[in-house]
This record gives structure tokens, sequence and C-alpha cells, in this order.
């Protein structure tokens, strides 16, 4: 495997703002959400959470951002990073294509879970959970996802945590044709999130506050009209497509390694009981 880590500077389409305006807008409870400088702070409380898009919409490259979550007893909330297709203004539909961290909260003193999730082509169900290996209560990280015609790759400070390669010559869809926005929210998960749903949300903790800064997309940015596969699929066109990028460095393969040795805790493709025939792309 290959280059990941050393990005060429060759990007058609960059955007590297301080200024949330510039880059988002609310779509969910605008009145939870309080920017302060480049800081963007997501607030739940017993009425309501809140969420973002970003106003482009986008098809491979790389989107990044800093997040401190919710510090203390966080359970049954969700802060979630991501990129989603809309079908026909439906959150889901047959061809709902989603690249997800969801960060799940939990008791105080106990571990994140970091839950990464892939939706192609209306097809998920393809949940990793990993703990990390620092508090992202007490700081800023950085949460970035990759994705070329080759692999998605989810990222935690730039060490690799996940990597979804594309089979679609095994039958396995990919999502590869659809552009996507960039998105954030902070949501009540109470009926599952912490523990299965054993811990529920203790409300006098709220309001609960996640904080998002430095965005970062560097992205093929796709107009509602334009052709995605025209635009931006033209093979070795654009940066995410160098040969160097198809897959991991011997060093991020490493890292790779190490955290699924040391901090996955579950993997869809090892849930015999979940699947009575594992998916396809888990062979």
């Amino acid at each position: 495997m290959r280059l990941l880590g050393c990005f060429l500077i060759l990007f058609v389409w960059s955007v590297s703002s301080t200024d949330f305006d510039e880059l988002f807008q609310p779509n969910w409870s605008p009145d939870h959400i309080f920017i302060e400088q480049d800081h963007a702070n997501l607030t739940l409380d017993s009425v309501s959470g809140c969420g973002f898009e970003s106003k482009k919409k986008y098809l491979f490259g790389k989107a990044s951002v800093q997040i401190k979550l919710v510090e203390g007893d966080s359970a049954g909330t969700v802060t979630a990073f991501y990129v989603m297709h809309m079908h026909l203004m439906a959150s889901e539909g047959p061809s709902h294509d989603e690249l997800d961290f969801e960060f799940l909260g939990n008791l105080s003193g106990q571990p994140y879970l970091v839950q990464t999730n892939v939706y192609a082509n209306g097809t998920g169900n393809r949940e990793q959970r990993h703990t990390l290996w620092f508090d992202p209560t007490t700081d800023f990280h950085t949460y970035s996802l990759f994705w070329n015609r080759h692999s998605i790759v989810f990222l935690v400070d730039n060490i690799p945590i996940r990597v979804f390669e594309n089979k679609e010559e095994s039958g396995v869809a990919y999502p590869r044709n659809q552009a996507m926005g960039v998105r954030g929210s902070i949501w009540n998960a109470d009926d599952w999130a912490t523990q299965g749903g054993r811990v529920k949300t203790n409300w006098s903790n709220a309001p609960f506050v996640a904080t998002f800064r430095s965005f970062d997309i560097k992205a093929c940015e796709l107009e509602p009209e334009e052709d995605a596969e025209a635009k931006c699929g033209m093979p070795r066109q654009f940066w995410w497509d160098k040969p160097s990028l198809r897959g991991l460095t011997r060093h991020k393969a490493h890292q790779l390694k190490w955290v699924r040795a040391r901090h996955l805790v579950y993997d869809y493709c090892k849930d015999s009981v979940r699947f009575t025939e594992l998916p396809k792309e888990c062979a």
C-alpha cells in the first residue's frame, strides 16, 4: 500500500476558513448554535439538539475539522462529523451515501467511543467502534475523512483508524458519483448510544456542548446541475487521484494495525450473530 499521509498541493478546490458562516449554514435549530470567532459551539438540551451543513457539495478529496467533545457525563449524547448525499430532501433514500464519525457519549470517567459508518447506494450497517488514545474532551483533536475512487480513510490526528476499500468488482456499492455535503451535529440518542441504551441522558447536566473549529475542505466542488463523474471522476486529473494516494504508506499501515490491535472494540465484519452471512466486502 502506498502514500496517504503526504497530500500533494495540487488540489483545485480548497477552502480553509476561520469564518463558520463562509462555509456552513445551520440546518437544524440555529438557536442552539453559538459562533465565537472561529469556534462553533453546538448545544444539546432537553428541547433540542442542532446541526449544520456546508453551503457547497463535494465529491472526493479531504474534509477535516477539530472538535472538543462534551465534557463530564455525556451519556446518551452523540456528536457527529460526516458527509452525506441528500436524496430528494430526505435524510436517507434508496441511493443514500454517507460517511460518518459519531462520538458516543458515556458516564464520567469512562472512555468515549467513536463509531464510524459507511453508507453506499442506500446500504449501511457497516459500523466500527474504537476507543481513543486520548481524552477528547480536554482539548481539540483533528478528525478527517479522505476519499477517492479507490478507498475511504477515516483519520484521527492524521492517524488512520479505518479504511474502506472500493470493491465494486465484487458487487459492493461504493460512494463515487454523488456529491455530499459536510455536516456536524449533536443530538440525544439515549435509546442506543451509551451501553446499548441502558444508560440514559442526565438532563441535569444540560446544556451539553461540543465545539467545532478549524474547518478545512480540499475537495471537488459540485453545483447541483453538474455531472459528478464528468467534473470530479476523471482519473489522475486531481490531487486525490495521484497513484501515490491509492493506499497507505508502510508507516500509515503500521499505525492502522496498531489502532486495530489496541482500540478496535467492534467490527461489523466480525459480527456473525448480527449477520447470518457476512457482507461481501468483509471477505
